[in-house]
């Protein structure tokens, strides 16, 4: 185990390390009887109607709950905006401006014959800032979505004011992928709906949490948009491309959170601790017990913790 200057912070309950640091840091914490609360609905059960606007080639859709400093959402792989954990999206929403939107080529966003890639998809959000009128946002990435807020942070650095990487990693050869049985059930798109999001579910949580929780499913979020085989296959060969920024993550100067699940199969919690030790006065936060979808097993804990960072 590495440490050096490190700050160890509790948040929310025991089950949360947060540390600030330059180096590196792993936390060994006990794990609680936990019961956490599932959402119930969708993020679209919620939404108005959304809102399109003309972003360079396509037309993005988007939705804004609230008011005050905006924070943009990233979603990530396959994902559309109306599967955001209702309960996270509610408590943001209730001190800033949080908006959603479908990544290009997915659900109701256009796309176009240009090749996808992670920095396109930077551009396509830095993009909606403007089209929105936004100045500057804090910004928000899940997974994929990570990927792109580093993007975004690195190419528009004046766009950035904190930067929240949940479920990353930096990319390129130094990045601890997932194991190769992991990445195959992720991107096998054979079989019915449910089918694919049965086999989704059980990469996003650990076992022992769903067995915990024998219910959890029932009330997991169902997207209500689609989004085409085609254009899936698309974002996994852009995230299979990217390059990744590694090497320029020592110049990212923006004040920076990660949160990783201890029990992250999809996105592993070592890429976290690679990123935060080149990253200057990096955040970590390391939730015991939480997979690559943490955020659905403990929404509250996701939102205050982000609340904590982007008002301190």
């Amino acid at each position: 185990m590495i440490k050096k200057n490190v700050i160890g912070i509790v948040v929310v309950c025991a089950i949360v390390t947060v540390a600030m640091f330059t180096g590196c840091i792993e936390e060994e914490t006990a794990t609680p009887a936990v019961t956490p609360t599932p959402p119930l609905e969708t993020v679209s059960d919620k939404m108005q109607k959304p809102k399109m606007v003309q972003v360079d080639d396509i037309e993005i859709v988007y939705n804004i709950f609230g008011d005050g400093k905006p924070i943009i959402l990233i979603m990530g792989y396959e994902g559309t905006m109306d599967i955001w954990p209702p309960k996270m999206i509610e408590e943001l929403a209730a001190k800033h401006q949080v908006i959603v939107f479908d990544n290009r080529g997915m659900g109701e966003t256009t796309t176009s014959d240009k090749e996808f890639t992670i920095e396109l998809f930077a551009d396509d959000t830095a993009g909606l800032l403007d089209a929105l009128g936004i100045e500057e946002a804090d910004i928000f990435g899940w997974s994929m979505g990570s990927c792109i807020a580093q993007e975004v942070a690195l190419n528009y650095p004046q766009k950035v004011d904190k930067l929240i990487l949940y479920g990353s990693d930096c990319g390129g050869k130094e990045a601890i992928e997932a194991s190769s049985e992991t990445r195959s059930i992720l991107t096998n798109q054979t079989g019915t709906p449910e089918e694919f999001r049965e086999r989704l579910f059980k990469l996003l949580f650990p076992a022992k949490f769903l067995q915990s929780n024998p219910d959890f499913y029932k009330s997991f979020p169902r997207s209500k948009e689609t989004s085409s085989p085609q254009n899936i296959a698309r974002q996994a060969e852009a995230i299979e491309n990217w390059n990744g920024t590694y090497n320029q993550l020592v110049n990212l100067n923006k004040s920076t959170l990660l949160i990783t699940g201890t029990e992250d199969i999809l996105a592993p919690p070592k890429n976290s601790l690679i990123m935060v030790e080149q990253i200057p006065g990096a955040w970590l936060v390391q939730i015991e017990g939480g997979g690559h979808g943490l955020m659905y097993q403990y929404p509250e804990k996701i939102s205050n913790i982000t609340l904590a960072f982007i008002e301190n």
